[in-house]
């Protein structure tokens, strides 16, 4: 196994992309492929590390830019949110990047056309909700503790297959934003899942997420379980 980075800069809606291609190179192409859309703060090492967790078990992976290239924050950053801000205000232009970002995907060399899915985490979340919303031809989508609103556009009937992995005391998505979730999905005829973990907040998955006072914190299992959980997932959908 030789887990193989490639950055790829490409035009997009409103301009210039950075975004990361990981994958086995010693494997044979082209595999499923999936899309990994990042929190709030844009690509980043965590977001690699974790594609090439993914791209051990079989895949190919597109960490997706959809900020634009060189628009990336820290938590350090009193205007983290600045980018992801920008995007929450114009869905329509979110929905083109998220659908920009499954074209590249599918143009990869060592990507499967016909066989590809997303996962996202916090605000990368939202962009699988409203790339499944926008009718895209995924198979599937994995949402880590995500954001729940639906956009203010009409929604095409979705057809990717969904699992929500959700901290049960998120403050960003309390009870109420799921059980309207699930309405939602069903009203849209979607095959959908939701994993609740107990006793777990935003921000799941992520080790550098260290404020249990706000409710944003890692939790090792329920990132040991989402993981397995997308596995299985995905294993489902491609076979």
């Amino acid at each position: 196994m030789t887990i193989t980075r490639r950055v790829t800069v490409h035009e997009g809606p409103g301009g210039q992309f950075e975004s990361m291609a990981v994958f086995d190179d010693a494997a044979a192409a082209p595999r499923p492929a999936i899309l990994l859309f990042p929190n709030v703060l844009g690509t980043k090492e965590a977001d690699f590390a974790y594609a090439e967790k993914v791209a051990a078990i079989g895949y190919t992976v597109l960490v997706a830019d959809v900020f634009g290239q060189g628009k990336r924050t820290s938590r350090a950053d009193p205007d983290m949110g600045r980018y992801m801000a920008e995007l929450n205000d114009d869905r329509t232009l979110l929905r083109d990047r998220t659908n920009a970002a499954h074209a590249l995907l599918k143009s990869l060399d060592e990507a499967d056309e016909s066989r590809t899915a997303a996962i996202g985490f916090c605000f990368g979340g939202k962009c699988v909700l409203d790339l499944a919303r926008s009718g895209a031809d995924i198979a599937g989508g994995v949402s880590f503790h995500g954001v729940y609103d639906a956009p203010p556009l009409p929604h095409a009937k979705i057809t990717a297959r969904l699992l929500i992995c959700h901290g049960w005391d998120d403050p960003i998505a309390p009870p109420e934003a799921t059980v309207a979730l699930a309405k939602e999905l069903t009203e849209a005829g979607c095959d959908w899942q939701i994993h609740a973990y107990g006793h777990t907040g935003h921000a799941f998955t992520d080790h550098d997420a260290k404020m249990p006072e706000r409710g944003l914190a890692y939790n090792p299992e329920a990132d040991r379980r989402s993981f397995r959980a997308m596995a299985d997932f995905l294993g489902d959908l491609f076979g």
